[in-house]
């Protein structure tokens, strides 16, 4: 696992939106998962402006979600769906048929679960996978005690979950759904990249945890552990109680350009 630690979201937002243009410029069609809240905002934008200025094209990139509310309308504004067209795939200037993402909607929920963790590995699987991590440690939205082992299915949502996104909600926990289908941890760790961005004071003990703690399903996130090839994007805040944080700043400073991201 390589921890790289950045002064702002800005500079973790420019860090990974270069390594997601050098991947388009090796893999034209590469498959990017990418992640909703605000912490990734701040790549979204500066992969956007990458290609309007034309240091990359992205025109046949495919995109894919992490994640869905289930029972929220398609166009509700707050479905996943939703979020990820309008933050993600308007902004690259794609359309949607370059994207996948689990039916949160559907009927019979279980068979779309399986449908989508089919749909992932018939499109060729994940080349680089963006993740956040939750106050609790969670990834996607594998709440701790998830099997490390796990596929896309449907989850609960703990109360502190549903806190924590009330305020993509009108700052209203009622609205906030109970369930989810997410990528279990099993399948995100398929994914031939993973980068997890975290920024900010409250995410300092969650990243400690992941990073420097014992492998756990209490600590979802700590099964980056276990990929060849996992990045984390900490800023100052996020990386406050990381105990080797200065030997990751000087890994870090001293790596070679060759080995890239």
């Amino acid at each position: 696992m390589e921890v790289v630690i950045v002064p702002d979201s800005a500079a973790g937002g420019e860090l990974i939106a270069e390594a997601m243009a050098d991947l388009l410029r090796r893999k034209p069609d590469a498959l990017l998962g990418v992640a909703t809240g605000s912490t990734p905002l701040p790549v979204y934008q500066a992969l956007a402006a990458k290609v309007g200025d034309k240091e990359v094209d992205a025109s046949r990139a495919r995109i894919c979600q992490l994640d869905e509310y289930v029972g929220l309308p398609s166009g509700h504004p707050e479905s996943y769906r939703s979020v990820v067209l309008r933050e993600v795939v308007e902004p690259l200037g794609l359309d949607e048929g370059c994207f996948m993402g689990p039916d949160g909607s559907a009927e019979d929920v279980a068979a779309a679960c399986a449908a989508y963790d089919r749909a992932l590995a018939e499109a060729g699987g994940v080349d680089l996978q963006l993740l956040g991590i939750g106050t609790d440690g969670h990834i996607g939205f594998n709440e701790p005690c998830s099997s490390l082992a796990s596929r896309t299915r449907i989850k609960t949502l703990t109360e502190r979950t549903r806190v924590d996104n009330a305020r993509f909600f009108d700052g209203d926990i009622e609205q906030v759904p109970h369930h989810v289908i997410t990528q279990g941890i099993g399948t995100i760790l398929e994914a031939r990249h993973l980068v997890l961005l975290a920024t900010g004071a409250a995410k300092a003990d969650a990243v400690a945890r992941a990073v420097e703690g014992p492998l756990s399903a209490m600590v979802p996130a700590s099964a980056l552990q276990l990929h060849p090839h996992a990045t984390v994007v900490v800023d100052e805040a996020a990386a406050a109680g990381l105990k080797l944080a200065d030997y990751f700043r000087a890994t870090y400073a001293a790596k070679p350009k060759w080995q890239g991201v």
